[in-house]
């Protein structure tokens, strides 16, 4: 006699007893040779499908491109990579490790996948590494010397990012001018119930100098404009727009109210926002970047802050993240974001299904749809 559990049976489901079921108790059946023998019939089948499908698994995999996954990035992202491709974690990797992997992949990858905060210069010892396809905007970690000298492409996720860092830029507009995070605090600590919480500034009528107007900053007037806000701006040239122009970042910050840097980074803008233009964007001025934190000089900044030379700033990176300087921390005219300008759901889907858009690009041979030609 064998026991049975219904829908659990391991003798499958023609050895079910409806009253069993019924009542979700266990019953015995009677277990004679032919029973016997189609159970051990059907786990020979079982066995054999379930070896088929493994085998079909693996030809499957076998025929999948090889990708090298050098660092961690939006998990949803990598959990599609992982399903798309023959995927390689070489931050998983030992130091060791990574050289064994790089070897063990050489002619065989020609992929690789990696974030725009992330450097990883042992890629380029891949010597089969024809693309490189970057999740974030940024490419300044990216060695184009190297890319350039071996013929290695290379792409970015831009534009589906415009409007979520446009959204931080103007919260951190209006947390610095409005005063909205210590207004938050005030209520809080139930200073309310003691004293008047001091006035902060409108945004209407207020001039946003941008340093750097791309395509975010086009996002960010279009924001801007809608509290009232006046625009100037400061690029290499200027471009056609009804804005006023500046031929130097001094000069915009001099006519403007609230400063905003959108500098990329690299050598070229390394600590391009310095004393100079603190003063002159002067004491009543708002300091706000969400560019990069390396074109800004942060003793600079953290001394024009101190010294009153400017009234406060927002910020959303820095030059050594995750590290702040230490002095901005206990500022109370200063809002610091932990780097969240893309950081939505939505939005980093979509940065992720641009890339793997890219990627199909290069797999098919067709041309990639946000290439980075430096």
């Amino acid at each position: 006699m064998a026991r049975c559990y219904g829908e659990k049976c391991p003798y499958g489901p023609n050895l079910r007893n409806i009253a069993g079921q019924r009542n979700n108790s266990p019953i015995w059946v009677p277990i004679g040779p032919l029973t016997w023998l189609a159970n051990n019939q059907f786990q020979v089948i079982h066995s054999q499908q379930t070896k088929s499908r493994a085998a079909e698994r693996s030809d499957t995999m076998a025929d999948k491109p090889h990708l090298l996954l050098v660092t961690q990035f939006h998990p949803e992202t990598v959990g599609k990579l992982d399903l798309l491709y023959q995927t390689h974690h070489l931050w998983r990797q030992s130091s060791a490790g990574k050289q064994a992997l790089i070897r063990e992949l050489e002619g065989k990858c020609r992929v690789a996948a990696t974030a725009s905060w992330h450097r990883e210069d042992i890629i380029y010892q891949l010597n089969s590494l024809e693309f490189i396809a970057c999740f974030g905007v940024g490419v300044e970690l990216i060695d184009f010397s190297q890319t350039r000298s071996l013929g290695i492409r290379v792409s970015n996720t831009p534009e589906v990012l415009n409007d979520s860092v446009a959204d931080i830029a103007l919260a951190l507009i209006l947390a610095t001018l409005r005063n909205t995070i210590n207004a938050d605090k005030f209520v809080r600590s139930q200073e309310w119930t003691q004293h008047q919480f001091k006035f902060g500034h409108d945004l209407a009528g207020k001039t946003l100098g941008i340093i750097g107007l791309g395509r975010i900053g086009e996002a960010i007037v279009h924001r801007a404009l809608a509290f009232k806000m006046q625009i100037a701006y400061h690029n290499r040239s200027p471009k056609n727009l009804p804005y006023t122009y500046y031929t130097t970042a001094t000069e915009l910050a001099t006519n403007s109210d609230v400063l905003l840097c959108l500098l990329p980074g690299g050598e070229e803008t390394s600590n391009a926002i310095g004393a100079e233009v603190f003063e002159n964007l002067g004491p009543t001025g708002i300091f706000i970047n969400v560019g990069r934190g390396s074109s800004v000089d942060e003793e600079a900044l953290v001394t024009a802050l101190e010294a009153g030379l400017i009234a406060g700033a927002g910020l959303d990176v820095y030059a050594h993240e995750p590290a702040v300087p230490e002095a901005l921390l206990s500022m109370e005219q200063v809002v610091l974001f932990p780097h969240i300008g893309t950081s939505t759901v939505e939005t980093r889907c979509e940065m992720g299904n641009l890339l793997i858009r890219n990627l199909q690009a290069f797999f098919d041979n067709k041309a990639l749809i946000s290439e980075v030609n430096l």
